[in-house]
């Protein structure tokens, strides 16, 4: 078996005994929480830590583990900070799972170039805002899920029966959500931002709408209208919610979906 092969099982591994706990009635956020996260950052930062040593990497798989590594650190930071936070465990593990597989699936694929002609401190700005956006929409979407299955659980008349005893209440998920949603929107801009110096100092144009920008576009448009519903109606809830994945869909779609047809259908 390939050595790159082992290290990436491995990696996937290490998000294995966070997950059961995740998913286990009972659990806390206690010292055994912290270690299991610590155990499940580790595995998929030590893969990007010697995957990227030799220079920044862009093919698929790498982007699968970075956007990983940026979305378990980000979410460290809720945890710490909010109360029921760390909750958000129940649905972001399971996903990362699937996530890890697909690196795994595709890591042999052939990977492009870096191509550009600004700095490259510029270059990694835009980089880094663009995989702090994803994290944080990434637990933003899983939040607004979390808002969405305690509140048809209510309704079902079973708010302590199945998934929902694991996730956050749904005053503290609905807060969370609104909470990651303006953080997103202004990286989100931030990172649209960047990305405009970034293309100026390589073509001498503010802006390339090629797939991702028109995507990225696409989401902060979505994002800042679902801010300002929030703030003029109220609107929250499932209405709320299913924005929030829609949001995510395109982000995904300008991102990993772009990478995904690039290094893996069309190569």
């Amino acid at each position: 078996m390939p050595g790159s092969l082992i290290f990436s099982l491995a990696a996937l591994a290490a998000l294995v005994p966070a997950t059961v706990s995740a998913l286990r009635a009972g659990g806390q956020r206690d010292a055994l929480f912290w270690l299991l996260l610590a155990v499940a950052i580790a595995g998929p930062l030590a893969w990007v830590w010697t995957q990227f040593a030799e220079g920044w990497r862009t093919g698929f798989a790498p982007a699968l583990w970075t956007t990983m590594v940026t979305t378990l650190a980000v979410f460290a930071a809720v945890a710490a900070t909010s109360r029921e936070g760390w909750r958000l465990a129940a649905l972001l593990f399971p996903y990362l799972l699937l996530i890890g597989l697909g690196a795994l699936v595709w890591q042999d694929r052939p990977e492009r170039e870096l191509v550009a002609g600004g700095p490259t401190a510029w270059i990694g700005v835009h980089i880094a805002f663009s995989l702090l956006t994803y994290a944080t929409l990434t637990l933003c979407a899983i939040a607004g899920l979390a808002a969405f299955l305690q509140e048809r659980a209510i309704k079902a008349k079973r708010p302590d029966g199945g998934l929902a005893r694991l996730l956050p209440s749904l005053s503290a998920a609905e807060t969370l959500e609104l909470k990651l949603l303006g953080l997103t929107t202004g990286i989100l801009a931030l990172g649209v931002t960047t990305g405009m110096a970034v293309e100026y100092l390589e073509s001498g144009r503010l802006m390339a709408l090629g797939h991702k920008t028109l995507f990225s576009l696409a989401t902060l448009a979505v994002l800042a209208l679902l801010l300002l519903a929030r703030r003029v109606s109220g609107m929250r809830g499932r209405r709320a919610a299913r924005i929030v994945l829609l949001a995510y869909l395109l982000l995904t779609l300008g991102y990993p979906g772009v990478k995904f047809v690039t290094d893996v259908i069309v190569t």
